[in-house]
């Protein structure tokens, strides 16, 4: 469960960077997302990637906080199809307006976030 973690920890890093990089294409990959199919599949994305991050806390660098950030992860997945596709075309049209170094120091956090969990999760 360790490796899938770091896997999906080091693809989150990449989204991440990517919008530091591009971030017309980062919000043309969220797009992607802006469907039904897009929105389970964000969903399990999550379920699945606080899953990973709780299995592996044992074994890692930072058990205390992967304990705690799993089940949050985990729910934030099971609350992302109630989010609504009305709430999200909404949500994608200001995240569309913003200045592009919104969405830099956005993803900025974002490749910060995959990093940390990334190394948290090695043992």
């Amino acid at each position: 469960m360790t490796l899938l973690a770091l896997w999906l920890s080091l693809i989150v890093a990449a989204i991440g960077a990517l919008g530091i990089a591009y971030p017309a294409k980062l919000l043309a990959f969220a797009r992607f997302f802006d469907s039904l199919t897009g929105l389970w599949l964000a969903a399990v994305f999550r379920v699945i990637f606080g899953t990973a991050i709780y299995q592996s806390a044992p074994t890692s660098h930072a058990p205390h906080i992967l304990f705690v950030l799993g089940p949050i992860i985990i729910v934030l997945g099971l609350l992302t199809p109630l989010v609504g596709l009305k709430r999200l075309h909404r949500i994608f049209g200001w995240w569309d307006a913003q200045e592009p170094v919104f969405t830099r120091v956005a993803a900025g956090v974002v490749l910060a976030f995959g990093l940390l969990l990334s190394f948290a999760v090695v043992t």
